[in-house]
């Protein structure tokens, strides 16, 4: 018998990197998948595949933000089973550039994708889960959601409020025997750092005198593709938070994501921002005397 047998869980977020991944693995396991995004062909071709593969998956194309594909993802999970046994809170992208110019409209937007609809949806599935007496909220954050960089305060600050969230939430449903759970993880390989910069360019243009410090930033971050994690490895995380039995409360990875929180438990507030600025090679930017 495979460990999620009977299982409904929804992923959303599910048309590429951890979503999808996380779809695949948790379908292995036995559950029936409810993936959503916005990209129907993708969503196609995954449910396509998990089926091929002998697993149960149905797709439910829409938008995270708007209320009725909200509400259609749920009906499409309570007709399967009558039941939802865990949601994966994966939906999100990545707001960069100097907040100078970020339009405020562009950071509410991205706290909709990545915070309110999250809350929003997350508050449809709680009743189903309390008249169950158990269930699992699975929230995607980031390491971004404990350790905020230059020219990526806006994402950073959507995971920081997901995770205080998340810490809040536990505390209200373990009495109906629901978990949260927060997973953090480090960089992976997938089309958010495409995506992110898409959208940076498309709010924002001509970053001006930010331009050759958002330039050093950005090549230090693409040299560190090299140590890069999969989507599988994070897959793989989330389906240990739904199959153990006392799941913990953070899971991290892959190892670059440990070493780093571990750095920021560790040093001091200022020593460690330091390091943050050199390692994003931003150190001597932020010692050079002002403009006259």
């Amino acid at each position: 018998m495979k460990k999620l047998d009977g299982q409904v869980v929804i992923v959303t977020g599910a048309s590429s990197g951890i979503g999808e991944a996380a779809a695949r693995e948790i379908a292995r396991e036995g559950a029936c998948v409810v993936v959503m995004a916005r990209r129907r062909e993708r969503l196609d071709a995954l449910v396509a595949e998990i089926t091929a593969a002998g697993g149960q998956a149905v797709a439910v194309a829409g938008d995270i933000t708007v209320a009725a594909d909200r509400d259609r993802v749920v009906a499409e999970a309570m007709e399967r089973g009558g039941r939802i046994d865990a949601l994966i809170n994966n939906a999100g992208y990545g707001q960069v550039g100097p907040v100078e110019l970020i339009p405020l409209e562009a950071i509410r937007q991205n706290f909709e994708t990545n915070l309110f609809s999250l809350i929003a949806l997350t508050q449809q599935v709680i009743p189903v889960m309390r008249r169950q007496r158990r269930g699992r909220i699975i929230n995607i954050s980031s390491v971004a959601g404990r350790i905020a960089r230059p020219f990526s305060s806006v994402y950073d600050a959507t995971k920081h409020a997901l995770e205080a969230i998340s810490d809040g939430l536990r505390g209200e449903l373990a009495p109906f025997g629901i978990h949260v759970v927060v997973i953090e993880p480090g960089y992976i390989r997938t089309e958010f750092t495409q995506v992110a910069q898409e959208k940076m360019q498309s709010v924002i243009g001509d970053i001006g005198p930010y331009a050759p410090f958002f330039s050093q930033a950005v090549g230090r971050y693409g040299a560190a593709r090299q140590f890069a994690g999969r989507p599988e490895d994070i897959a793989r995380l989330i389906v240990t938070a739904l199959t153990t039995r006392r799941p913990r409360t953070r899971y991290a990875a892959p190892g670059h994501a440990h070493l780093a929180l571990a750095v920021k438990r560790l040093l001091p507030d200022g020593m460690f921002h330091a390091l943050i600025l050199r390692l994003m090679g931003l150190a001597k930017a932020a010692s050079a005397p002002p403009e006259a």
